[in-house]
């Protein structure tokens, strides 16, 4: 285990994914850093009121504390009351455009320790799609270039992912779904290392294209209101159901980073 070395790519992919991204926008992200006081910090990158993208965060962060909220160890009792460090990237991005998709995608690597005992060490991650206006070429490229990252483990990553990014109090997808995956340690922490750099590469190689692809497509004021509409179900879950959303404020992160996940503009019919 090297978390040294999760640390510099952890960094490397946020500035990879952020100079790729600068480059379809057109202008640079806002460097917002920041630091926790219960231990450790992070920088944001934000673009807001872009051209194509509305409102975009793309974060690092690295926190470390004394004790794991209660919401990060309930799914497994044996981490209740561990010290921890937790590291990731994390980004959502909000195009302005309605035939582009929102996206989520996330990296993250956490370690749970207590005095006389081994640490316990897991990778997490993923990536989601909610299209507004959805194409089947763009979903079956994104599924494909999921399925690529992760090879065997789709099936059961990709249900997770339904089943995760799911509605529950309306009975509906977020979105067109992808992969996700948490509690990954197949023992060999290497692999596992070079299993997640993967995941952020498939990022890189699937996203920034679909964004080409449609950003330029023409719009009507109707299609307009639907995408601000269905915006609502996104808002909707990150704040009632999402785990990182409530991990980051449970665990004093920073508040502006953690809500740059919302979109500017929404609307409740």
């Amino acid at each position: 285990m090297n978390p040294a070395a999760i640390h510099a790519y952890l960094l490397e992919l946020q500035n990879r994914i952020v100079a790729e991204l600068e480059r379809v926008e057109g202008r640079s992200f806002r460097r917002d850093p920041w630091q926790r006081e219960e231990g450790g910090g992070g920088e944001s990158r934000i673009i807001e009121d872009g051209d194509v993208f509305e409102r975009g965060g793309v974060n690092f962060s690295r926190v470390h504390g004394e004790r794991l909220p209660p919401s990060a160890s309930a799914a497994r009792r044996e981490l209740a009351g561990r010290a921890f460090e937790a590291t990731g990237v994390s980004l959502v991005l909000h195009p302005r455009n309605p035939y582009v998709p929102t996206v989520h995608m996330n990296v993250r690597f956490l370690v749970a320790t207590k005095p006389q005992s081994e640490p316990i060490w897991w990778f997490g991650g993923g990536m989601d799609m909610t299209p507004y206006y959805g194409f089947e070429e763009d979903a079956r490229h994104f599924h494909a270039t999921c399925r690529k990252a992760v090879g065997s483990h789709y099936p059961r990553f990709k249900k997770w992912c339904d089943e995760y990014f799911h509605l529950k109090h309306r009975n509906e997808p977020r979105g067109i779904g992808g992969i996700f995956y948490d509690w990954h340690d197949s023992g060999d922490w290497e692999a596992d290392f070079v299993f997640t750099r993967e995941v952020g590469s498939a990022f890189l190689r699937v996203y920034p294209e679909l964004v080409r692809r449609n950003w330029a497509k023409s719009w009507s004021e109707a299609e307009r209101e639907e995408q601000l509409v269905r915006r609502g179900r996104y808002v909707e879950f990150n704040l009632l159901h999402d785990r990182g959303t409530l991990f980051g404020l449970k665990t004093g992160g920073n508040v502006e980073s953690i809500l740059s996940s919302l979109p500017p503009l929404v609307k409740w019919p």
